[in-house]
């Protein structure tokens, strides 16, 4: 929740649902009103039923997309460097401890993948390299 204009981001799958926080009320209990929802891929925001967003709120919105799509990149570089931690655990199991019948559960699968992906890393990289 951010307290300059008391907007609650309830995150979702490519966006989030924005509810006004109302606190001055009778019963003095926090009331939540939806007002948009926003998809972070291209910015768009949509309205909710006969609610429009204030300028303040639509800049905090803006600043809240902004900022989800740099914790997202950066959650995404961070679930790669894990990945690169599994594999290394997975070949130092594998090596070590793997049956060979929990192998044969996985191995196909696993080659595949890592093949797609040393496809796809070595045309990027090629590519990068001929924009030099």
């Amino acid at each position: 929740m951010s307290t300059n204009t008391g907007l609650f981001f309830r995150v979702r799958d490519n966006g989030a649902a924005i509810f006004r926080v109302d606190t001055e009320n009778r019963q003095r209990r926090l009331e939540l009103q939806q007002i948009a929802v926003v998809n972070i891929r291209n910015g768009q925001m949509k309205p909710q039923g006969e609610q429009t967003p204030t300028a303040a709120e639509r800049n905090e919105i803006d600043a809240w997309i902004v900022e989800r799509r740099k914790t997202l990149a950066l959650r995404k570089v961070d679930d790669i460097k894990r990945a690169t931690d599994h594999l290394n655990d997975t070949a130092q199991w594998v090596q070590s401890d793997a049956t060979d019948e929990q192998i044969d559960e996985f191995a196909d699968d696993l080659l595949m993948a890592m093949h797609d992906l040393r496809t796809v890393l070595v045309r990027k990289k090629s590519n990068a390299l001929m924009k030099r």
